[in-house]
């Protein structure tokens, strides 16, 4: 259960400000349906984020040992310094007409994500903890938290808390999570 709620506590942290949950709000003002864009967001992430939680656990069956710990806690500590680094407004979902809210939802969604600090992350806990199922499950359960509510509150949700404070949190605990990785590997556990 550890997998779980570590993945989705770090999702939820780096996901506020980012340029998905900026996705999100421009879909709900453009589209003002918000059942629709949540299970867009919904099935986005799983597929999206399962697809990074597999290629992180596969890579982590090839390459293991202590050199490997290493790299992944010094990668965790590498997306703490990105988390940092506010994203630039994505336009990308406002502009998309496919045919419905739910798949204009999906497609920006899935598109967005690529190569995003959430997918990064998903594979690099998917390595740490090897379980594709458990680090899926949270990350996309992160991702619900930190976007349901800026579907439906929209803009106002980001005034609430300074994003300011969310990355500096969010950097705090991937940084942790770092060194637990690096320690754990130095001493053996």
């Amino acid at each position: 259960m550890e997998a779980l709620w570590t993945s989705a506590g770090l999702v939820a942290l780096a996901e506020i400000g980012d340029k998905t949950q900026l996705l999100a709000i421009v879909l709900a003002a453009r589209f003002r349906a918000p059942v629709p864009i949540i299970l867009g967001i919904l099935c986005a992430t799983l597929l999206n984020h399962a697809a990074a939680a597999a290629l992180g656990f596969i890579i982590a069956q090839w390459l293991s040992g202590q050199t490997f710990q290493l790299v992944v806690g010094a990668a965790f500590i590498a997306m703490a310094a990105w988390a940092l680094v506010p994203d630039k407004d994505d336009e990308r979902g406002a502009q998309t007409n496919a045919g419905g809210v739910f798949l204009t939802t999906l497609a920006a969604f899935f598109l967005v994500e690529i190569g995003d600090k959430t997918q990064i992350a998903t594979s690099l806990l998917a390595a740490r903890f090897h379980d594709i199922a458990l680090v899926t499950a949270g990350t996309t359960l992160g991702m619900m938290a930190a976007n349901v509510p800026a579907v439906f509150f929209g803009e106002a949700v980001t005034r609430v808390v300074p994003l300011k404070y969310v990355r500096i949190a969010a950097a705090l605990l991937m940084a942790a999570t770092g060194l637990w990785v690096i320690v754990a590997a130095l001493t053996g556990r």
